[in-house]
């Protein structure tokens, strides 16, 4: 089968831009709307219902009714399983639509939204599936007098509040482990790329999940999400996004019900390359790509390039030369390696910092400018900073952009104080041909994800997550499902 039409079959595709809640689209009770913008040419996309706290009370009302009445939380891990799987194979048929979705309302490029994006998410579903029956509790060494069982149950009702970097994927890093744990779950989709949460819910409904067990609500942070983490009867909330808005969900948690909260949060990457480090081209190549893929918008993107001062400027070069081949261009040409920011408001911010960079003293090696103003989108080019002190503001702050910062540092101890000298602990990476100097740095960089020899790649079974102001609780993996759960122990006295 060969390559589709992108803009023809966008032409053609439904958006559904309703609520989704006990297992109808419905309109935000208040009647209100907001625009979904599709980032290429700055165009609206649909009108999206606004919901606000009262469309989040139907909501978890909905949730906890399912949640109680167990048609989810005490059907057997067989049948639950069975749902998910079907979930999963239903994404998969439908991955050309998702794809399309992810793409228009956020962005990225449609080769990486069909090849990367969607196969992730219908692989997290699948994998979370398939760990159901195959999770044991356990029995304490108690003695002959008593059997103690330690079990974990469903927490109950969960509120997953999600970015717009990567909307399909993130959703299903959360709602792959809490649906499987048994939980009724309510996805708040970021204002700025909803579509796929909407299409996502109908596909669970399709697959057999009950009414009430999975529901959308679409609508501001400022609004749905603070309605969410103020709400007296959900239970937890799993939050992926920036910091500043995690320690406000900290806060509503405090404010209401002390609900559990697991944040992963803003980053910025160290990428270490040491001068030992034997092959530069691949590299740079990751250098590259571990900052411009995904135009930047990547929580744990390799944001701080840390090079030894002895391979710096050749080093440099080849990561520059890589850049300029990731020109960017239409998301739905299937040959565009870089796409739109989200919105003028992100690239607005961007290019700020890139001002900021220049004024702070940073030398502009490559890039820095918005590209093709005449489409109407939000295009940045690929920009890389020299000369960067790890105390300037462009290499302490979140940016979320296609913008390098490069750090010269002499040696493997001053690369590592450097590394660790952020208020964030998301992720790092290291270059090097020496066995103990990759061992001894993975060991004291303070990051949740360390890479050696390679960037960001891992999969389903490693878990993510941060250290510091990146967070905490993990995402992938069996670890997830800790966060959905609680601990019960029962002691139960045998009498002979």
């Amino acid at each position: 089968m060969g390559m589709p039409n992108w803009r023809e079959a966008a032409s053609k595709l439904k958006l559904r831009s309703n609520a989704f809640i006990d297992g109808k689209f419905v309109e935000a009770i208040s009647g209100q709307v907001f625009d979904a913008i599709n980032p290429a040419n700055g165009t609206t996309l649909a009108k999206v219902a606004s919901c606000d706290m009262a469309d989040v009370d139907l909501a978890v009302r909905s949730a906890r009714r399912a949640f109680e009445a167990g048609v989810w939380s005490r059907r057997s891990p067989a049948e639950r399983k069975t749902v998910l799987q079907r979930f999963a194979e239903l994404m998969l048929k439908h991955g050309d639509e998702l794809a399309l979705l992810e793409t228009l309302n956020m962005g990225k490029p449609i080769s990486d939204a069909r090849s990367v994006d969607v196969p992730a998410s219908a692989n997290t579903i699948a994998w979370y599936a398939e760990a159901i029956d195959k999770i044991y509790d356990e029995i304490a060494p108690t003695g002959s007098g008593a059997l103690g069982m330690i079990t974990r149950e469903p927490v109950g009702v969960v509120a997953a509040v999600v970015p717009w970097n990567f909307p399909l994927l993130m959703a299903c890093w959360k709602l792959g482990p809490a649906l499987a744990a048994g939980n009724s779950v309510i996805l708040k989709p970021a204002e700025q790329s909803p579509l796929s949460a909407i299409r996502l819910a109908e596909l669970a409904m399709e697959a057999g999940l009950p009414e009430g067990v999975f529901n959308v609500v679409t609508g501001l942070g400022e609004t749905a999400g603070k309605a969410l983490g103020l709400h007296m009867d959900v239970d937890a909330v799993t939050f992926t996004g920036s910091t500043e808005v995690g320690k406000l969900f900290m806060t509503y948690s405090g404010q209401s019900n002390l609900k559990r909260v697991a944040l992963e949060c803003g980053g910025k990457t160290p990428h270490i390359v040491m001068a030992d480090c034997g092959n530069l081209e691949e590299a740079a190549t990751a250098a590259a790509f571990g900052i411009f893929f995904n135009q930047g918008e990547v929580c744990n993107a390799g944001s701080r390039l840390l090079v030894d001062a002895k391979i710096k400027d050749g080093f440099l070069e080849k990561v520059i030369e890589v850049g300029k081949t990731l020109t960017p261009g239409d998301p739905l040409d299937a040959d565009t390696k870089l796409g739109a920011m989200v919105s003028k408001v992100q690239m607005d911010r961007v290019l700020d910092y890139i001002d900021v960079g220049g004024r702070e003293g940073a030398t502009l090696k490559s890039g820095g400018k918005r590209v093709l103003d005449e489409t109407g989108g939000y295009y940045i080019e690929p920009t890389v900073f020299d000369g960067v002190y790890n105390n300037m503001r462009i290499a302490q702050e979140e940016i979320f952009g296609p913008v390098l910062a490069t750090i010269t540092f002499n040696g493997a101890e001053e690369a590592i104080a450097i590394a660790n000298d952020t208020i964030f602990g998301l992720a790092a990476a290291v270059w090097t041909d020496n066995i103990d100097v990759a061992l001894s740095t993975a060991r004291r960089l303070r990051a949740g994800s360390v890479w050696v020899n390679n960037f960001d790649e891992s999969n389903i079974t490693m878990p993510f997550g941060g250290y510091k102001q990146s967070g905490f609780g993990r995402d992938k993996s069996l670890h997830a499902i800790e966060k959905y759960t609680e601990l019960k122990a029962t002691w139960i006295k045998i009498r002979s």
